[in-house]
Formats: structure tokens, sequence, C-alpha cells
């Protein structure tokens, strides 16, 4: 009896499937907080992600050091599920080169990601990744460490379509507060918050343009952070129209209690995790050929999509079905 076939050989034969991350990505610029995030991690699982801050966590003049703190502590045991990035400086800062060959020298086979910021126009983010290219061939660095691309300028939603064409990139990521500002009170102040970040015309234009150039070519976007830190009700009601309105998989956050509102927000229907096990498993059974369930037809294109609905949901630390389980995560 031959072995059943995994849906990603299946389903994806030739061409790379869609990335599945943690739906929440957590902010931390200093040496304290990116440790007590890292024992928050430990502590729920890694349900979400960190991403440790070389551009507003550094003190001007202490880039460097700052740097190699960031590569010591991805480095030590702390970092116990090797899911935490960091965002370097953009490209108008002299460091930014230098951030990544610190990085990469002292901690390239550890970094989850690397975060591009304030890009103007898709020459530079093609730079900087062609720069981080070539210094991982230069210290013999196997991996693609993937990168994310911050869209918070007129220049890079402009050219969101080519920046997310680029290589290694994984994630686009809406930088909230940097884009209201660059429209020079055109967007009020307000728009940075709820309901005005979800109503406005041209974060809506925005925000949709962005998520739509990321699927298109199967990149992640991430939705901006939620600015009142300690009403988890609100980060909660974000996340979720963030998801379920424009189509976001990911939210950012800048404090401790956002992390478990923005989980819960964007976890997937349990219903729906039921119904995608008991498909996939059919379908395995019969060599990813069409089948009912339910008296309703599946074939390649659903089963796609509750793949990726299962493997969202075990990255959210939802439970899968035992055989599910047993079947496509063992």
């Amino acid at each position: 009896m031959s072995k059943p076939v995994h849906p990603d050989v299946a389903l994806f034969e030739g061409e790379r499937p869609f990335p599945v991350l943690a739906s929440c990505e957590h902010f931390a610029g200093s040496e304290k907080l990116i440790n007590k995030a890292l024992a928050l991690q430990a502590e729920l699982g890694p349900v979400f992600d960190i991403t440790c801050d070389c551009e507003d966590g550094a003190q001007a003049g202490q880039e460097a050091e700052h740097a190699a703190m960031v590569a010591r502590v991805i480095n030590s045991e702390a970092n116990k599920y090797n899911r935490a990035g960091v965002r370097i400086h953009d490209y108008s800062h002299e460091f930014w080169r230098k951030d990544i060959d610190i990085l990469l020298s002292q901690a390239g086979e550890r970094i989850a990601y690397i975060t591009i910021p304030k890009s103007t126009n898709v020459r530079q983010a093609e730079e900087m990744v062609a720069y981080l290219q070539d210094k991982c061939r230069q210290l013999h660095i196997k991996r693609e460490i993937p990168v994310h691309i911050l869209i918070e300028t007129h220049g890079a939603l402009h050219d969101v379509w080519q920046i997310a064409t680029l290589p290694w990139v994984e994630v686009l990521d809406f930088g909230m507060m940097d884009f209201v500002s660059g429209h020079h009170g055109a967007i009020p102040a307000s728009c940075m918050r709820s309901p005005g970040q979800f109503e406005h015309p041209l974060l809506v234009r925005a925000k949709t343009e962005m998520v739509a150039a990321a699927l298109a070519n199967g990149v992640v976007p991430a939705h901006n952070v939620t600015l009142d830190l300690k009403n988890a009700e609100q980060t909660k009601g974000d996340a979720k129209r963030a998801r379920y309105e424009f189509g976001f998989l990911r939210q950012w956050s800048i404090y401790p209690t956002q992390i478990q509102a923005i989980v819960e927000a964007m976890q997937p229907d349990f219903s729906e995790i039921e119904d995608g096990a008991e498909i996939l498993l059919a379908a395995q059974a019969n060599n990813w050929g069409p089948i009912q369930h339910k008296g309703e037809l599946h074939d390649r294109a659903t089963y796609r999509y509750y793949w990726t609905l299962l493997k969202r949901a075990e990255k959210s630390g939802l439970k899968v079905p035992d055989a599910a389980k047993k079947a496509f995560f063992s």
C-alpha cells in the first residue's frame, strides 16, 4: 500500500505553498523587553513572533552595540522557538548595511526574518534585499532569510505590486502612523485609530491595495498596531476588522496585553477546522481527487483553502482534530 501523499506535496507541486505565520507580531526594542517577550513566548508557545527593533530601539551613536545585543539575545537559549526577527534601519540611515553585517555575522542562522522600513520606492527595497542576499553568500549562509517590507510611504504604496515580487519577501506590513503623517494633515490624526483607520477612503484604498498585492504574490499582509495599549477589547476589535473586512492575516503588537487579543481575534472558526479536517482526510484517501462532503463537491481549490486554514489553526494554538493532526502534522 502506497504512503498517503501529504497536502504540501499534493496541492503545491512545483510551487511555493503560501507562508503560514503566527497571526501576531510583537515589537520590542530594549534588551529587557525583548527578554520579557521571549519568556512570554516560551510560556504561550510560538503563537506570536517577536520583532527586535534596531530602528527605534537603538539610541543614536549606539547602533552597533544595539545590533550586537539583539544578535546575542537571538542566539541565546531564551529564543526557544527561533521566532525572533529584527527590524533594521531604513534606507536613508547610514547604518542599515552595518545592521545587516552585524546581525548576519553573529546570528544569521537563527534570525527568523528581517524587516525593512520606510522604503520610498521599489529600487530602495530591491537594493536592500540584494545586499542581504550578497552578505548571506559571503558568510556562507545557505538559508533564505525571509524579508518583511513596511508599506508606509506614498512611493512604497505606488510600487507595492513590484515590491511584493522581490525575492525572499514573506510579509508586507502596513505602517499606519508614517502613512498618515505623510499626508500632511489631509488625513486627520483621529484616523490613526478606529473607526477612522478602517473608514477613511484614502486608508481603505491603501490597505486594500497592499493586501491585494500581497495575497496575489504569495505574501502575508500584516496590519498596523492599535495605539490604545491597555484596552484589549479595542485591540481585539481592530484585529477582527483587519482580518475579516480587509483580509489581513497578521497584526502588530506593541504591548503584552495586545498579544492574546490579536491571536484570539484572528484564529479560524473551529467549525471550519472540523469540516476542513474531514474534507482533507477524505481527499487524501481519494488520492486528492474530487470528493463529496455533506452533499457538496470539493476539489483542489477547496483543499488548498482548508489546508491553509488547518495550518493557521495549528500555528495559532487551536486544537486540530486528532486524526488530521496525526496525518498532517506529526
